[in-house]
């Protein structure tokens, strides 16, 4: 060991030791990210490859197929003033879509009433390709930093030596992250828990941009509302469903597309000026924050529409493969941290678990033509070849009939970045203000669901654990931090870990224990 090190100093697998787990490498704070950044990528590649071949994260799935129909406006204005993007332009224009729901945390036949956030992706086939728009049910997230990601997901999935999920890892690695204070505030609400996945809502998370005929950009946001309005569980309501009903979700969405009632969901866009609006309390790229409609209108552009069920589950939705950086023209990335370790990391795991030709099955594939000298790799079975052109020459440039680019139709957006490159966290984090809006904002029943499941959960923690979060809420809101604190100080300790929010765990391992009854062998 060098002279910086102890036996619990953390490191790479190439043994250097790590002296910034918390911030990538960026130009300036605020991004864009570079690509030099050895400790994120063997990270998060690493990450990639957990789990053969389920993903690593969201698991339970259950998709759909439908059709997106463009209103060709952005309110009284043509849509072309902020975005070229062909899917958009025209009234009543349908595109294709599938879509694929999933829980986050648990495994492949997990149950679907656990509290977890919900994934909602959409694979838009249009005529330019695809587009994939990879968002949740909740409009925010833990991190706002992609080199945490493995961090959150391994103290969220079960211990590694008991297997079971256990809240006190949750909130050690919580409580050392204020800006989670804010998704936390939704996870262990009644918003934690989608009654259904008709009946919840979808985002994009991240910040994009869109782009114009001229070159020029904003910032945006994506919003999915659900026509058939919005429905949460409370923890014992949910834990009565699973008794019942493990896949209550699942058989709720192809039921009702059966029976011809097609869930449906308004499409809203946020507008923002690109640049880091310093007038702002928070940065607009940090995805654990909301825009507030009375700021920021949500404008809608479009409706998405569920009518048609697979026809084979694995083929189309455990199949199905997404990646934030599968965008078409007129779309475009912003300096999202978040998002740009995204789009290398949900790429990238697709290639390992479905394979280097995923993009040549059905449900993946584009609804056009395809050209590329891309060859060989497992499971291919056909070469994308363009019509006409000379099958000795798999590369480009060449004079011998091989693919050429295509003409540049409009200029490119052409973002001036300048600063230091640097690990470093941004310069406005505000961490604690909209999650104490957030709990002022909910219901009363809500609140009181909030306390109650943070109390269950954080009661057999330690106590520093404890103080720590308390403090967190109390900087939110007094209110907050006090509620939970009393709420300890009542809470009566037991040695049971469970379920997050879970008001019963340990009572089901004794019943299972004493209301068993004893068989015969046979």
């Amino acid at each position: 060991m060098t002279e910086n090190e102890s036996s619990t100093t953390l490191t790479n697998r190439q043994g250097h030791p790590i002296t910034d787990n918390q911030n990538v490498r960026t130009v300036g704070n605020r991004g864009p990210t570079t690509l030099e950044n050895y400790n994120f990528l063997e990270k998060i590649s690493h990450f990639d490859r957990e789990r053969v071949p389920e993903r690593v994260v969201h698991g339970r799935g259950a998709g759909a197929h439908g059709y997106f129909e463009a209103y060709g406006s952005f309110g009284d204005e043509p849509i072309s003033k902020y975005t070229r993007a062909k899917l958009f332009q025209e009234k009543g224009k349908k595109t294709p879509v599938f879509v694929r729901f999933s829980t986050v945390t648990h495994g492949t036949h997990s149950p679907e009433t656990l509290r977890d956030p919900r994934g909602f992706a959409i694979k838009f086939y249009t005529e330019d390709g695809n587009w994939d728009l990879v968002g949740n049910n909740l409009k925010i997230f833990f991190i706002r930093d992609a080199v945490k990601f493995p961090d959150l997901i391994h103290a969220f999935k079960p211990d590694p030596v008991t297997n079971v999920q256990d809240g006190e890892r949750i909130f050690d690695f919580i409580s050392q992250t204020p800006e989670a204070t804010h998704m936390i505030t939704f996870l262990f609400s009644p918003w934690g828990i989608p009654a259904n996945y008709r009946q919840m809502q979808g985002s994009g998370v991240n910040t994009y941009r869109w782009v114009n005929s001229e070159g020029k950009a904003v910032l945006v946001k994506y919003h999915f509302e659900p026509v058939q309005g919005i429905k949460n569980l409370t923890q014992e309501e949910a834990q009565e469903i699973q008794g019942k009903n493990f896949n209550h979700a699942t058989q709720d969405l192809y039921e009702a597309i059966e029976e011809g009632n097609y869930p449906e969901w308004e499409m809203y866009v946020q507008i923002m000026e690109d640049h880091d609006h310093p007038e702002l309390d928070f940065d607009p790229l940090d995805d654990t924050k909301l825009w507030y409609k009375d700021k920021f209108p949500w404008v809608p552009v479009g409706k998405l529409v569920l009518d048609r069920n697979p026809e084979d589950y694995f083929a189309e939705v455990e199949q199905a493969a997404f990646g934030t950086g599968v965008l078409v023209d007129g779309l475009d990335f912003s300096d999202d941290k978040m998002l740009q370790g995204r789009t290398f990391s949900y790429s990238d795991t697709q290639r390992y678990r479905v394979g280097a030709n995923y993009l040549q099955l059905p449900i993946n594939a584009p609804k056009k033509h395809v050209a590329t000298n891309q060859r060989g790799g497992q499971m291919e079975y056909r070469v994308d070849t363009g019509k006409g052109q000379n099958p000795h020459v798999n590369y480009e440039p060449s004079i011998m009939n091989g693919l050429n680019e295509a003409p540049k139709k409009y200029p490119e957006h052409t973002p001036y970045v300048e600063g230091e490159v640097k690990k470093e966290a941004i310069d406005r984090p505000n961490n604690f203000g909209q999650a104490g809006e957030t709990y002022r904002r909910l219901n009363d029943w809500e609140r009181d669901e909030l306390i109650k499941n943070l109390v269950n959960t954080l009661g057999t923690c330690k106590k520093e654990i404890q103080n720590q979060m308390i403090e967190n809420f109390t900087k939110a809101d007094p209110d907050y931090g006090q509620r939970v604190a009393e709420g300890l100080k009542n809470y009566e300790q037991n040695m049971s870990n469970g379920p997050i929010g879970s008001t019963t765990s340990d009572e089901g391992v004794e019943q299972a224990k004493e209301e068993s009854r004893a068989s015969d062998p046979y």
